[in-house]
């Protein structure tokens, strides 16, 4: 249906493991691959926008498969040998109402 072919992306989940001699949880990471993921550029508005709103810096959208089940929300996120930290909530529309196999956006900034 589409000629547009995405990169795989890793998301870095993080998974509690118990809680350290203050009772305060202790996470580690668990590195997925998630195949197929659309990477633009954010434009200007976008990034203006999102700066003024919450004073975080976007640089990249991702559009995200259909059949993807991960949470997106708050997360790390490595890509063209650098990670990224997904902004705000993710965007997600209905899957009849939308063509091709993508139907969630997200928006990075820089991490690190």
């Amino acid at each position: 249906m589409s000629g547009l072919k995405g990169i795989t992306v890793i998301l870095c989940i993080k998974e509690q493991i118990g809680v350290d001699g203050f009772q305060q949880p202790v996470y580690k990471f668990i590195e997925e691959p998630v195949e197929n993921v659309l990477v633009a550029p954010a434009g200007s508005t976008e990034i203006l926008d999102t700066m003024n709103l919450t004073g975080k810096r976007i640089v990249y959208n991702l559009a995200i498969p259909k059949n993807d089940t991960h949470i997106w929300e708050n997360q790390i996120v490595k890509f063209f040998d650098e990670t990224w930290h997904v902004v705000a909530i993710p965007e997600r529309g209905i899957d009849e109402l939308i063509p091709g196999p993508w139907n969630q956006k997200v928006q990075v900034e820089r991490y690190g």
